[in-house]
């Protein structure tokens, strides 16, 4: 019996954070592609199509919801599953992420990881 691997997408400028997650998601048996911009992030998500998206907001060259809104514009994209991971508690800003359809919006400094592991888990059961 194969087993499919869950494939994850980490947009997030921050190499650390970016490292830590990577990590953890590969340790729990995820396959993790990367990008440190909206940009590369975009053009990753339309020709690779990860089973779920962690997606920062701050980043250089194209912002997470800019993004997230082109990224909609795609017949793929449309439903792709997408996780808000950021420093932002702007209620605008979270208002404007679930208007796009995005899972869950989480402020990087109220989760540990294994919470957010948790919430992928669930994501990607729905």
């Amino acid at each position: 019996m194969i087993i499919k691997t869950h494939t994850i997408l980490i947009v997030d400028d921050e190499k650390s954070l970016q490292s830590v997650l990577k990590a953890k998601l590969i340790k729990e048996n995820f396959s993790v592609l990367e990008a440190a911009n909206g940009k590369d992030g975009l053009d990753l998500a339309i020709s690779k199509r990860p089973d779920l998206i962690l997606l920062d907001l701050i980043m250089p060259i194209m912002d997470g919801m800019t993004m997230l809104m082109k990224l909609r514009k795609d017949a793929w994209g449309k439903t792709a599953r997408v996780i808000i991971l950021t420093n932002l508690t702007d209620s605008t800003k979270v208002d404007e992420a679930k208007k796009h359809n995005s899972y869950e919006y989480l402020i990087k400094s109220n989760w540990k990881m294994t919470d957010l592991v948790n919430k992928i888990h669930e994501c990607l059961k729905s």
